[in-house]
């Protein structure tokens, strides 16, 4: 996929963000569901917090923190190398928020918690991308995943508020 001005998509990037926010919850809430002969959204929380809060947030802040450039570059169009060491302190952000994702299917008492910090992360996230106006195809994986997520996070606090 390519913009106007020839700014391709990561591939890498486009694969894991789809991975992570969709295939891989659906396909464990699939597996989960058919052991346990039984879906619910509880259980789909479970599995969204997972991979779309804890694995995702986690790899991504890892890479940010690793390998600053992509996000510097790629998603915020900053060209200088001074931008590192903001794009590392989102890194240490993202990390904290996937660690209570990955936790929280350990401690399910954490999965509230995980689910409302990290859904309203990632929506805040990415209307910081839709006022922005997103300048290239990474920007629009990370715009759109981002409003996803929140989405199905808002679902999920919503419905496990309602059942308290």
């Amino acid at each position: 996929m390519e913009n106007q001005s020839g700014i391709k998509v990561s591939k890498p990037y486009f694969f894991s963000v789809l991975f992570t926010m969709l295939v891989l919850p659906v396909l464990s809430l699939l597996i989960d569901s058919g052991h346990s002969h039984t879906f619910s959204l509880e259980l789909a929380g479970k599995w969204f917090v997972f991979w779309a809060i804890g694995v995702r947030l986690f790899t991504a802040g890892i890479r940010q923190i690793t390998k600053p450039g992509f996000t510097a570059r790629d998603i915020f169009h900053l060209k200088h190398s001074e931008s590192h060491v903001l794009v590392r302190e989102l890194g240490f952000a993202n990390i904290c928020f996937g660690l209570a994702g990955i936790f929280s299917f350990f401690i399910p008492s954490l999965r509230l918690g995980a689910a409302f910090t990290g859904g309203l992360y990632m929506g805040i996230a990415g209307l910081q991308h839709i006022i922005k106006k997103p300048a290239s195809p990474n920007e629009v994986v990370a715009m759109v995943s981002d409003i996803f997520i929140f989405l199905v996070m808002t679902g999920y606090v919503v419905m496990m508020v309602g059942n308290l």
